[in-house]
């Protein structure tokens, strides 16, 4: 499977490992994060909550291809990391935003595709996250497997989130069964 990983990918998870961050999405995440991105509309717009090291963001990018006619927006709390990932060098159409996702996502917003991928915009303030998706617009959430989190506080709320990706009604939801849990969610188009 190695040689399905696209280089920038490798180059992110050098990264990950020299910066002792362990939270990366795996390459299974990465994949479908890469196939919808290939899907994005023209000017379309993608965002990313929860930069890390940079490994869901060169998915994304490497889904992307050659095209140059969208924006992806990647944010991020830890300003350290976030520097150390920007500076590797990423397309023009990449801006790093340093912030609190569940603050900073509206004002993103109308969004095609969303990997809501840090506690800002996944647990807390999963309303705001769900508010900037253009009708269309799809949400990736991981890390949706309760079972795979020790502490009480957190995989209460993760079923929360799950609780509501389920039934709210302007989403279509599927929960996949691989890596760490992964929920994809469509906004419904109007009516």
């Amino acid at each position: 499977m190695d040689t399905l990983v696209p280089p920038g990918v490798r180059s992110a998870r050098e990264r990950a490992i020299s910066a002792g961050f362990e939270l990366s999405s795996e390459n299974g995440v990465g994949a479908l994060l890469a196939s919808l991105a290939a899907a994005a509309p023209r000017d379309g717009t993608i965002v990313e909550l929860g930069t890390g090291a940079g490994v869901g963001l060169a998915w994304v990018v490497h889904g992307i291809g050659g095209r140059t006619d969208l924006t992806v927006h990647t944010v991020d709390v830890d300003i350290v990391l976030q520097t150390a990932t920007a500076a590797a060098g990423w397309p023009s159409y990449v801006h790093f935003v340093q912030g609190d996702g569940a603050r900073i996502v509206s004002a993103l917003g109308p969004v095609d595709l969303l990997f809501a991928d840090a506690p800002g915009g996944k647990t807390v303030g999963l309303d705001e996250t769900i508010g900037a998706l253009r009708p269309g617009g799809i949400l990736v959430v991981d890390d949706m497997d309760s079972s795979l989190h020790n502490d009480d506080g957190l995989r209460e709320a993760i079923e929360r989130v799950r609780d509501t990706l389920v039934h709210h009604d302007q989403l279509v939801t599927a929960e996949l069964d691989f890596s760490t849990g992964i929920m994809v969610a469509t906004k419904r188009m109007a009516t």
